[in-house]
Protein backbone atom coordinates (compact mmCIF):
# COMPACT_ATOMS: atom_id res chain seq x y z
CA UNK A 1 0.00 0.00 0.00
CA UNK A 2 0.85 3.75 -0.57
CA UNK A 3 3.14 4.78 2.40
CA UNK A 4 1.51 7.70 4.52
CA UNK A 5 4.71 9.54 6.11
CA UNK A 6 2.08 12.59 7.59
CA UNK A 7 0.38 9.53 9.89
CA UNK A 8 4.01 8.39 10.69
CA UNK A 9 4.49 12.09 12.16
CA UNK A 10 0.81 11.93 13.81
CA UNK A 11 1.93 8.18 15.29
CA UNK A 12 5.62 9.45 16.81
CA UNK A 13 3.82 12.68 18.16
CA UNK A 14 1.80 9.83 20.19
CA UNK A 15 4.94 8.80 21.06
CA UNK A 16 5.84 11.88 22.20
CA UNK A 17 2.18 12.32 24.45
CA UNK A 18 2.56 9.16 25.79
CA UNK A 19 5.95 9.41 27.08
CA UNK A 20 5.05 12.80 28.39
CA UNK A 21 2.17 11.88 30.19
CA UNK A 22 3.98 8.32 31.61
CA UNK A 23 7.22 9.88 32.72
CA UNK A 24 6.21 13.70 34.42
CA UNK A 25 5.21 11.62 38.12
CA UNK A 26 9.10 11.76 39.27
CA UNK A 27 8.84 15.85 39.29
CA UNK A 28 5.29 16.07 40.81
CA UNK A 29 6.36 13.29 43.78
CA UNK A 30 7.78 15.65 46.13
CA UNK A 31 5.30 18.72 46.09
CA UNK A 32 2.56 15.79 46.54
CA UNK A 33 4.31 14.56 49.59
CA UNK A 34 4.66 17.97 51.04
CA UNK A 35 1.22 19.67 49.90
CA UNK A 36 -0.80 16.91 50.92
CA UNK A 37 1.10 15.62 53.91
CA UNK A 38 1.81 11.85 52.69
CA UNK A 39 3.94 9.06 53.66
CA UNK A 40 6.63 7.74 50.85
CA UNK A 41 4.18 4.59 50.86
CA UNK A 42 0.77 6.95 50.13
CA UNK A 43 2.79 8.70 47.63
CA UNK A 44 4.01 5.81 45.51
CA UNK A 45 0.25 4.96 45.25
CA UNK A 46 0.21 7.70 42.48
CA UNK A 47 2.99 5.76 40.02
CA UNK A 48 1.05 2.21 41.48
CA UNK A 49 -2.57 3.99 40.34
CA UNK A 50 -0.79 4.87 37.00
CA UNK A 51 1.27 1.20 36.07
CA UNK A 52 -1.43 -0.53 37.36
CA UNK A 53 -3.60 0.40 34.65
CA UNK A 54 -1.29 -1.23 31.86
CA UNK A 55 -1.42 -4.47 33.59
CA UNK A 56 -5.12 -4.12 33.41
CA UNK A 57 -5.70 -3.07 30.24
CA UNK A 58 -2.82 -4.34 27.88
CA UNK A 59 -4.47 -7.73 26.83
CA UNK A 60 -7.57 -6.40 26.78
CA UNK A 61 -6.91 -3.79 24.37
CA UNK A 62 -5.00 -5.76 22.26
CA UNK A 63 -8.31 -7.43 21.96
CA UNK A 64 -10.41 -4.93 21.54
CA UNK A 65 -8.22 -3.40 18.43
CA UNK A 66 -8.24 -6.25 16.87
CA UNK A 67 -13.18 -6.16 16.93
CA UNK A 68 -12.93 -2.10 16.85
CA UNK A 69 -9.53 -0.94 15.29
CA UNK A 70 -7.11 1.26 16.01
CA UNK A 71 -8.73 4.62 15.52
CA UNK A 72 -11.63 3.71 17.39
CA UNK A 73 -9.59 2.38 20.23
CA UNK A 74 -7.03 5.48 19.91
CA UNK A 75 -10.14 8.07 20.46
CA UNK A 76 -11.26 6.47 23.04
CA UNK A 77 -7.94 6.29 25.12
CA UNK A 78 -7.40 10.03 24.22
CA UNK A 79 -10.93 10.93 25.75
CA UNK A 80 -10.16 8.49 28.92
CA UNK A 81 -7.09 10.32 29.09
CA UNK A 82 -8.78 13.60 29.16
CA UNK A 83 -11.48 12.79 31.69
CA UNK A 84 -8.47 11.98 34.28
CA UNK A 85 -6.44 15.01 33.62
CA UNK A 86 -9.76 17.32 33.60
CA UNK A 87 -10.64 15.63 36.92
CA UNK A 88 -7.94 16.09 39.07
CA UNK A 89 -7.31 19.75 37.21
CA UNK A 90 -10.90 20.61 38.59
CA UNK A 91 -10.74 18.78 41.64
CA UNK A 92 -6.86 18.81 43.04
CA UNK A 93 -6.64 15.93 46.40
CA UNK A 94 -4.78 13.01 46.78
CA UNK A 95 -7.85 10.65 46.53
CA UNK A 96 -8.83 12.14 43.07
CA UNK A 97 -5.13 12.01 42.03
CA UNK A 98 -5.14 8.50 42.35
CA UNK A 99 -8.59 8.01 40.28
CA UNK A 100 -7.01 10.37 37.72
CA UNK A 101 -3.78 8.42 37.28
CA UNK A 102 -5.45 5.22 36.85
CA UNK A 103 -7.80 6.92 34.05
CA UNK A 104 -4.72 8.65 32.26
CA UNK A 105 -2.76 5.23 33.08
CA UNK A 106 -5.34 3.32 31.11
CA UNK A 107 -5.45 5.84 28.04
CA UNK A 108 -1.39 5.50 27.93
CA UNK A 109 -2.26 1.60 27.68
CA UNK A 110 -4.68 1.59 24.87
CA UNK A 111 -2.17 4.02 22.79
CA UNK A 112 0.89 1.73 23.28
CA UNK A 113 -0.96 -1.29 21.95
CA UNK A 114 -2.93 0.41 19.14
CA UNK A 115 0.45 2.06 17.37
CA UNK A 116 2.85 -0.03 16.88
CA UNK A 117 0.80 -2.05 14.20
CA UNK A 118 -0.21 1.70 12.66
CA UNK A 119 3.12 2.52 12.35
CA UNK A 120 4.59 -0.90 10.68
CA UNK A 121 1.87 -0.09 8.24
CA UNK A 122 1.77 3.61 7.41
CA UNK A 123 5.46 3.78 7.26
CA UNK A 124 6.22 0.80 5.54
CA UNK A 125 7.58 -2.96 6.57
CA UNK A 126 11.25 -2.36 5.51
CA UNK A 127 10.58 0.84 7.41
CA UNK A 128 9.71 -0.27 10.62
CA UNK A 129 12.40 -0.66 12.70
CA UNK A 130 13.82 2.07 11.72
CA UNK A 131 10.33 4.32 12.65
CA UNK A 132 10.33 2.02 15.91
CA UNK A 133 13.86 3.37 16.79
CA UNK A 134 12.94 7.09 15.80
CA UNK A 135 9.66 6.45 17.87
CA UNK A 136 11.95 5.33 20.71
CA UNK A 137 14.21 8.67 20.40
CA UNK A 138 10.89 10.61 19.99
CA UNK A 139 10.09 9.18 23.18
CA UNK A 140 12.99 9.96 25.37
CA UNK A 141 12.96 13.29 23.95
CA UNK A 142 9.70 13.70 25.93
CA UNK A 143 11.09 12.42 28.94
CA UNK A 144 13.69 14.97 29.10
CA UNK A 145 11.60 17.75 28.31
CA UNK A 146 8.63 17.30 30.22
CA UNK A 147 10.85 17.81 33.72
CA UNK A 148 12.06 21.00 32.23
CA UNK A 149 8.47 21.70 31.56
CA UNK A 150 7.74 21.59 35.17
CA UNK A 151 10.37 23.49 36.50
CA UNK A 152 9.04 26.32 34.35
CA UNK A 153 5.55 26.04 35.05
CA UNK A 154 5.90 25.72 39.38
CA UNK A 155 9.08 28.03 39.47
CA UNK A 156 6.71 31.13 37.37
CA UNK A 157 3.25 30.42 38.59
CA UNK A 158 4.73 30.45 42.19
CA UNK A 159 6.70 34.01 41.47
CA UNK A 160 4.13 35.30 39.43
CA UNK A 161 3.59 38.51 40.89
CA UNK A 162 6.93 39.22 40.31
CA UNK A 163 6.63 38.71 36.81
CA UNK A 164 7.45 42.10 35.05
CA UNK A 165 5.47 40.91 31.45
CA UNK A 166 4.02 37.13 31.86
CA UNK A 167 3.05 35.65 28.69
CA UNK A 168 -0.82 34.47 28.34
CA UNK A 169 -0.02 30.79 28.70
CA UNK A 170 0.92 31.97 32.23
CA UNK A 171 -1.76 34.25 32.34
CA UNK A 172 -4.43 31.15 32.25
CA UNK A 173 -2.80 29.22 33.97
CA UNK A 174 -2.40 31.18 36.87
CA UNK A 175 -6.32 32.39 36.67
CA UNK A 176 -7.59 28.39 36.90
CA UNK A 177 -4.75 26.70 39.32
CA UNK A 178 -4.52 26.77 42.83
CA UNK A 179 -2.21 29.51 43.79
CA UNK A 180 -0.57 26.54 46.79
CA UNK A 181 -0.82 24.57 44.17
CA UNK A 182 1.16 25.30 40.99
CA UNK A 183 2.07 21.84 39.81
CA UNK A 184 -1.62 21.01 39.03
CA UNK A 185 -1.14 23.04 35.78
CA UNK A 186 0.03 20.26 34.55
CA UNK A 187 -3.17 18.79 34.22
CA UNK A 188 -4.60 21.21 32.57
CA UNK A 189 -1.95 20.62 29.91
CA UNK A 190 -2.70 16.51 30.39
CA UNK A 191 -6.28 17.47 30.20
CA UNK A 192 -6.20 19.83 27.09
CA UNK A 193 -3.33 17.77 25.14
CA UNK A 194 -5.70 14.72 25.57
CA UNK A 195 -8.80 16.51 23.86
CA UNK A 196 -6.70 18.14 21.05
CA UNK A 197 -5.46 14.55 19.86
CA UNK A 198 -8.86 12.51 20.41
CA UNK A 199 -10.42 15.51 18.11
CA UNK A 200 -7.78 15.39 15.78
CA UNK A 201 -7.34 11.49 15.25
CA UNK A 202 -11.44 11.71 14.93
CA UNK A 203 -10.68 13.96 11.56
CA UNK A 204 -7.97 12.30 10.60
CA UNK A 205 -8.41 9.05 8.09
CA UNK A 206 -5.92 6.36 9.44
CA UNK A 207 -4.77 2.90 6.98
CA UNK A 208 -6.44 -0.02 7.47
CA UNK A 209 -4.09 -2.38 9.69
CA UNK A 210 -4.05 -5.85 8.73
CA UNK A 211 -2.32 -7.41 11.87
CA UNK A 212 0.12 -9.86 11.27
CA UNK A 213 0.50 -13.60 13.22
CA UNK A 214 2.73 -11.88 16.29
CA UNK A 215 0.57 -8.71 16.63
CA UNK A 216 -2.41 -10.73 17.26
CA UNK A 217 -3.16 -10.91 20.82
CA UNK A 218 -5.46 -13.84 20.92
CA UNK A 219 -7.82 -16.12 23.35
CA UNK A 220 -8.05 -15.90 27.28
CA UNK A 221 -6.65 -19.63 26.57
CA UNK A 222 -3.70 -19.30 25.01
CA UNK A 223 -2.67 -16.40 27.51
CA UNK A 224 -3.26 -19.21 30.08
CA UNK A 225 -1.75 -22.14 28.31
CA UNK A 226 1.50 -19.40 27.74
CA UNK A 227 1.67 -18.94 31.53
CA UNK A 228 2.28 -22.82 32.07
CA UNK A 229 5.18 -22.01 30.22
CA UNK A 230 8.19 -21.42 33.30
CA UNK A 231 10.07 -19.42 30.46
CA UNK A 232 7.32 -17.23 29.90
CA UNK A 233 6.62 -16.82 33.57
CA UNK A 234 10.65 -16.13 33.95
CA UNK A 235 10.72 -13.29 30.90
CA UNK A 236 7.66 -11.74 32.09
CA UNK A 237 9.28 -11.19 35.70
CA UNK A 238 12.65 -9.43 33.61
CA UNK A 239 10.13 -7.08 32.15
CA UNK A 240 8.74 -6.62 35.32
CA UNK A 241 11.85 -5.45 36.70
CA UNK A 242 12.98 -3.88 34.71
CA UNK A 243 10.17 -1.18 34.13
CA UNK A 244 9.95 -1.38 38.01
CA UNK A 245 14.02 0.01 37.75
CA UNK A 246 13.05 2.59 35.50
CA UNK A 247 10.50 3.80 37.51
CA UNK A 248 11.91 3.13 40.99
CA UNK A 249 14.75 5.32 40.42
CA UNK A 250 12.68 7.92 38.35
CA UNK A 251 9.96 8.35 40.58
CA UNK A 252 12.13 8.63 43.96
CA UNK A 253 15.03 10.18 42.90
CA UNK A 254 14.30 13.70 43.02
CA UNK A 255 12.56 12.99 46.82
CA UNK A 256 16.21 10.94 47.90
CA UNK A 257 18.10 14.02 46.55
CA UNK A 258 15.95 16.69 48.41
CA UNK A 259 16.32 14.12 51.76
CA UNK A 260 20.01 13.53 52.13
CA UNK A 261 21.46 16.63 50.08
CA UNK A 262 18.90 19.15 50.65
CA UNK A 263 18.76 19.76 47.02
CA UNK A 264 15.38 21.59 45.91
CA UNK A 265 13.74 18.88 44.06
CA UNK A 266 11.85 22.02 41.48
CA UNK A 267 15.57 22.23 40.08
CA UNK A 268 18.39 19.91 40.93
CA UNK A 269 15.34 16.99 41.06
CA UNK A 270 14.22 17.82 38.10
CA UNK A 271 17.34 18.42 36.59
CA UNK A 272 18.52 14.72 36.90
CA UNK A 273 15.21 13.18 36.48
CA UNK A 274 15.58 15.02 32.78
CA UNK A 275 18.74 13.87 32.59
CA UNK A 276 18.30 10.18 33.63
CA UNK A 277 15.71 9.90 30.61
CA UNK A 278 18.16 11.71 28.24
CA UNK A 279 21.00 9.40 28.83
CA UNK A 280 18.45 6.40 28.76
CA UNK A 281 17.76 7.44 25.04
CA UNK A 282 21.01 8.22 24.15
CA UNK A 283 22.26 4.87 25.26
CA UNK A 284 19.82 3.08 23.08
CA UNK A 285 21.47 4.25 20.51
CA UNK A 286 24.84 2.74 21.46
CA UNK A 287 23.03 0.04 22.73
CA UNK A 288 21.82 -0.62 19.11
CA UNK A 289 25.60 -0.40 17.48
CA UNK A 290 26.78 -2.90 20.56
CA UNK A 291 23.72 -5.34 19.55
CA UNK A 292 25.41 -5.60 15.49
CA UNK A 293 29.19 -6.79 17.49
CA UNK A 294 27.80 -8.47 20.60
CA UNK A 295 25.95 -11.36 21.56
CA UNK A 296 22.57 -9.71 23.76
CA UNK A 297 23.21 -11.58 26.75
CA UNK A 298 26.75 -10.34 27.22
CA UNK A 299 25.77 -6.62 26.26
CA UNK A 300 22.92 -6.85 29.16
CA UNK A 301 25.51 -8.50 31.52
CA UNK A 302 28.10 -5.65 30.82
CA UNK A 303 25.23 -2.17 31.04
CA UNK A 304 23.48 -4.14 33.98
CA UNK A 305 26.38 -4.38 35.65
CA UNK A 306 27.51 -1.08 35.35
CA UNK A 307 23.56 0.01 36.31
CA UNK A 308 24.63 -2.05 39.90
CA UNK A 309 27.86 0.09 39.98
CA UNK A 310 26.31 3.82 39.06
CA UNK A 311 23.02 2.76 41.65
CA UNK A 312 25.87 2.42 44.28
CA UNK A 313 27.78 5.35 43.56
CA UNK A 314 24.52 7.16 43.40
CA UNK A 315 22.60 6.06 47.26
CA UNK A 316 26.12 6.43 49.01
CA UNK A 317 28.10 8.57 47.18
CA UNK A 318 28.53 12.87 47.14
CA UNK A 319 25.64 15.32 46.50
CA UNK A 320 28.31 16.06 43.04
CA UNK A 321 28.57 12.22 42.53
CA UNK A 322 24.86 11.39 43.22
CA UNK A 323 24.14 13.85 40.47
CA UNK A 324 26.04 12.34 38.23
CA UNK A 325 25.49 8.77 38.99
CA UNK A 326 21.56 8.76 39.20
CA UNK A 327 21.60 9.93 35.67
CA UNK A 328 24.16 6.86 34.48
CA UNK A 329 21.45 4.04 35.76
CA UNK A 330 19.24 5.60 33.30
CA UNK A 331 22.27 5.44 30.23
CA UNK A 332 23.36 1.70 31.22
CA UNK A 333 19.57 0.39 31.51
CA UNK A 334 18.86 1.79 28.42
CA UNK A 335 19.78 -1.63 26.28
CA UNK A 336 17.46 -3.86 29.10
CA UNK A 337 13.75 -2.98 27.79
CA UNK A 338 14.84 -4.37 24.40
CA UNK A 339 17.46 -6.91 24.98
CA UNK A 340 14.98 -8.82 27.65
CA UNK A 341 12.17 -8.30 24.75
CA UNK A 342 13.61 -9.72 22.01
CA UNK A 343 15.11 -12.30 23.88
CA UNK A 344 11.92 -13.53 25.59
CA UNK A 345 10.53 -13.40 22.13
CA UNK A 346 12.95 -15.38 20.42
CA UNK A 347 12.70 -18.22 23.47
CA UNK A 348 9.36 -19.32 22.35
CA UNK A 349 8.80 -21.02 18.81
CA UNK A 350 4.75 -19.94 18.15
CA UNK A 351 1.98 -17.29 19.62
CA UNK A 352 4.21 -14.65 19.49
CA UNK A 353 1.06 -11.51 19.78
CA UNK A 354 0.07 -13.43 23.31
CA UNK A 355 3.54 -13.48 24.68
CA UNK A 356 3.70 -9.56 23.38
CA UNK A 357 0.54 -9.11 25.51
CA UNK A 358 1.77 -10.64 28.66
CA UNK A 359 5.19 -8.81 28.64
CA UNK A 360 3.86 -5.64 28.33
CA UNK A 361 1.57 -6.35 31.11
CA UNK A 362 4.71 -6.98 32.85
CA UNK A 363 4.82 -2.97 32.60
CA UNK A 364 2.89 -3.10 36.15
CA UNK A 365 6.34 -3.23 37.55
CA UNK A 366 6.29 0.31 37.60
CA UNK A 367 3.35 0.25 39.93
CA UNK A 368 4.87 -2.29 42.18
CA UNK A 369 8.87 -1.46 42.96
CA UNK A 370 8.00 1.64 44.02
CA UNK A 371 5.70 1.05 46.34
CA UNK A 372 7.74 -1.42 47.51
CA UNK A 373 10.52 1.24 47.98
CA UNK A 374 7.92 3.94 49.69
CA UNK A 375 6.98 1.15 52.17
CA UNK A 376 10.56 0.08 53.42
CA UNK A 377 11.51 4.14 52.74
CA UNK A 378 8.87 4.82 56.02
CA UNK A 379 10.54 2.22 57.57
CA UNK A 380 13.79 2.04 57.49
CA UNK A 381 14.41 5.13 55.37
CA UNK A 382 14.70 6.35 51.46
CA UNK A 383 17.96 5.08 50.86
CA UNK A 384 17.09 1.48 52.56
CA UNK A 385 14.17 1.41 50.56
CA UNK A 386 16.10 2.17 47.21
CA UNK A 387 18.39 -0.52 47.58
CA UNK A 388 15.35 -2.51 46.99
CA UNK A 389 16.61 -1.86 43.29
CA UNK A 390 19.46 -4.06 43.74
CA UNK A 391 17.23 -6.65 43.90
CA UNK A 392 15.72 -6.29 40.46
CA UNK A 393 18.82 -5.08 38.99
CA UNK A 394 20.40 -8.53 40.05
CA UNK A 395 17.31 -10.58 38.12
CA UNK A 396 17.98 -8.94 35.18
CA UNK A 397 21.76 -9.59 34.90
CA UNK A 398 21.04 -13.14 35.96
CA UNK A 399 19.65 -13.41 32.39
CA UNK A 400 22.35 -12.73 30.95
CA UNK A 401 23.35 -16.04 32.02
CA UNK A 402 19.98 -18.25 31.91
CA UNK A 403 18.71 -16.96 28.92
CA UNK A 404 18.62 -20.00 25.54
CA UNK A 405 16.82 -17.93 22.85
CA UNK A 406 16.13 -20.28 20.12
CA UNK A 407 17.57 -17.82 17.64
CA UNK A 408 21.01 -15.63 18.71
CA UNK A 409 20.77 -11.93 17.93
CA UNK A 410 23.01 -11.43 14.29
CA UNK A 411 26.51 -10.04 14.57
CA UNK A 412 29.05 -8.43 11.98
CA UNK A 413 31.80 -10.45 12.58
CA UNK A 414 35.27 -8.35 11.91
CA UNK A 415 37.63 -9.91 10.49
CA UNK A 416 41.64 -9.99 12.33
CA UNK A 417 44.33 -8.45 10.36
CA UNK A 418 45.57 -11.89 9.59
CA UNK A 419 42.93 -12.71 7.80
CA UNK A 420 42.68 -10.15 5.92
CA UNK A 421 46.31 -10.67 4.59
CA UNK A 422 45.08 -14.12 3.75
CA UNK A 423 42.27 -12.67 1.72
CA UNK A 424 44.64 -10.42 0.15
CA UNK A 425 47.31 -13.18 -0.37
Amino acid sequence: MKRNYWIVVLILFVFFVISFLTNIMGPLIPDIINDFDVSLAMASLLPFAFFIAYGVFSIPAGMAIEKYHEKSVMVFAFAVSFLGGGLFALFPSFHVALFSLFLIGSGMAMLQVAINPLLRVAGGEENFAFNSVLGQLVFGLASFLSPHLFSYLVVNLEDYSSLSQPNSFLTFLHGVVPVDLPWVSLYWIFGVVSLLMALFIVSVKLPEVELTTDEKVGAWSTHLELFKNKTVILYFIGLFAYVGTEQGVANWVSKFLAVYHRLDPRIEGADTISWFWGLLTVGCILGLILLKFMDSRLVLKLFTGAAIIALTFGLWGSPGVALVAFPLVGFFASVMYSVIFSLALNSVAQNHGAFSGILCSGIIGGAVVPLIIGLIGDAIGLRGGMTFLYVTLGFIFSIGFWAKPLVNNKTIKVKSHEQQVAVVG
